[in-house]
């Protein structure tokens, strides 16, 4: 049986879908356009996951209308992408730091030496 959505509900899933899609394109323009790695690897990151926010909300407005009930699981998917996008996020750019300081370039100065600067 296919019964029809509200308008007031099809307008915040489309909005929301639509405002997701926006993000992955931002995301992926971002990815394109920036110069060296270390500056590609924020637009993508930060634009997936608050473009999985999206989805994920208009996925729980639309089910959760569908079946008249709460359907919350779908925020299961973003949190899981909040927590673990920042955290490879972060060992990719390591790893490219590291690289880069074996290969002799430019880099900043590590931030945690054993050295200290007074001779103590």
């Amino acid at each position: 049986m296919n019964t029809p959505m509200s308008l007031w509900v099809e307008i915040p899933v489309a909005v929301l879908l639509l405002l997701g899609s926006l993000f992955a394109l931002i995301g992926a323009t971002g990815l394109l356009r920036m110069k060296d790695y270390f500056q590609r690897m924020h637009p993508p990151a930060l634009a997936s996951t608050l473009g999985a926010w999206c989805v994920a909300l208009a996925s729980i407005i639309y089910f959760s209308t569908l079946k008249s009930a709460p359907v919350l699981h779908a925020w299961l998917i973003p949190i899981l992408l909040a927590i673990t996008v920042p955290v490879t996020t972060l060992l990719l750019a390591r790893a490219a730091l590291f690289r880069k300081r074996m290969a002799g370039d430019d880099v900043p100065a590590e931030v945690s030496s054993r050295r200290t600067e007074s001779g103590s």
